[in-house]
């Protein structure tokens, strides 16, 4: 068996390969030289790049969806209180961080602990008035007893006038007398009897009730828990950490009134929350297909463009915000058009030491994490 010398296998094969080349080399020149087809080639070949490209990008995409319909939303309201009455002092000033229970304003509160005052004295005078009852009482069964030894006295002399009287020892006017003095020392005893019956139910049939356990006490103590409430909601205090807004509309001297501080600013000062942030993002409904609530998502803030904040989808309401419309669209006739709703989206925000602030009303970016793309959808169906 012959062998077949390396030197002969490796100038075959460059042989094969400078052929090729050559080749190539020609092909490439004739279609330089022929303007059409190259024309033609290259459109067909572009067109082929840029249909895979294409479709490798739709493939691969569907992963994200977001919306630049998207809020700074925080925690605020127009804190005020349920009490009338001037206002004596405002303790904080427009923009100024407070924390909670930090007075903001008082009133005057004067008013409300010459209240206090008042139930504190009728509390009092409850004690004494259900002692006095007991009193009452224990003096009606003193009445009681002595009025009993009236009526066996009066009918005893009456037993013995009407003994003299059958023997016709007394004249008929002493034994109508002594009759008479008998019915009066009856009624009397039932009279004093009744008005002992009548305070032993004021004390609940408790000779010896507890003023504490009397109704005029606990109904004293009532007001009086009333006006020490009043007294103590005429010091106006944040109901949480933030940031005081709306504080120049309410200047001392003002008079305010219970019934009108949900209807005007005059009465209030307004708190926004500095920890309670989150975002709203209005999703088009076509776009939460597989959006789940603890999502990730990224947010970029108009006011800070190079900066990102991290958060995860907290709730997805369930209904759009047309829905809740005074006057929702409700079309029957054959001119309706079909409109992509907007479905809210509440996005908690992972706010980290160093973030800049956010401000209630900021406008947002938000991209959505769904952990799915259209190549895994096309071959598994979800």
């Amino acid at each position: 068996m012959s062998v077949i010398p390396s030197n002969l296998i490796a100038s075959t094969y460059d042989g094969v390969v400078r052929g090729r080349a050559a080749r190539v080399r020609g092909w490439a020149g004739e279609l330089w030289a022929d303007k059409p087809r190259l024309r033609r080639v290259a459109m067909i070949f572009g067109v082929a790049a840029v249909a895979a490209v294409a479709l490798v990008v739709y493939l691969t995409g569907g992963r994200y969806v977001g919306t630049d319909d998207a809020y700074v939303h925080a925690a605020k309201l127009m804190v005020t209180t349920d009490v009338s009455g001037l206002v004596k002092s405002v303790d904080v000033t427009q923009g100024e961080h407070v924390k909670k229970g930090q007075v903001l304003f008082q009133l005057d509160p004067r008013p409300f602990q010459i209240a206090v005052d008042n139930a504190k004295a009728a509390l009092d005078q409850s004690v004494l008035d259900v002692k006095a009852m007991e009193a009452t009482y224990q003096g009606l069964l003193s009445q009681v007893t002595a009025q009993q030894a009236q009526v066996r006295l009066a009918q005893t002399t009456y037993d013995r006038d009407l003994a003299l009287a059958k023997a016709n020892a007394i004249a008929s006017l002493t034994l109508a007398q002594a009759h008479s003095a008998l019915q009066s020392a009856q009624a009397t005893l039932v009279s004093i009897q009744e008005n002992a019956r009548t305070e032993l139910a004021k004390l609940n049939g408790n000779p010896n009730l507890p003023p504490q356990q009397a109704p005029q006490y606990m109904q004293a103590q009532a007001v009086l828990a009333e006006a020490q409430r009043q007294l103590n909601h005429a010091t106006v205090r944040a109901p949480f950490d933030g940031d005081v807004t709306e504080v120049d509309s309410l200047q001392p001297g003002t008079l305010v009134i219970s019934a009108l501080s949900a209807f005007t600013t005059t009465s209030a000062v307004g708190l926004v929350s500095s920890s309670d942030i989150w975002i709203a993002a209005n999703m088009k409904e076509t776009d939460l297909t597989h959006v789940t609530v603890g999502d990730p998502v990224s947010i970029t803030v108009d006011t800070y463009p190079g900066h990102t904040w991290h958060g995860h989808i907290d709730a997805v309401s369930q209904a759009s915000d047309s829905a809740f419309s005074a006057l929702p669209s409700e079309n029957a006739s054959s001119n309706w058009v079909k409109v992509v709703q907007r479905i809210p989206v509440r996005i908690k925000l992972d706010l980290k030491p160093g973030d800049p602030p956010l401000r209630a009303g900021m406008s947002t970016v938000v991209t959505i994490d769904t952990h799915h793309r259209r190549w895994y959808r096309l071959l598994f169906g979800h």
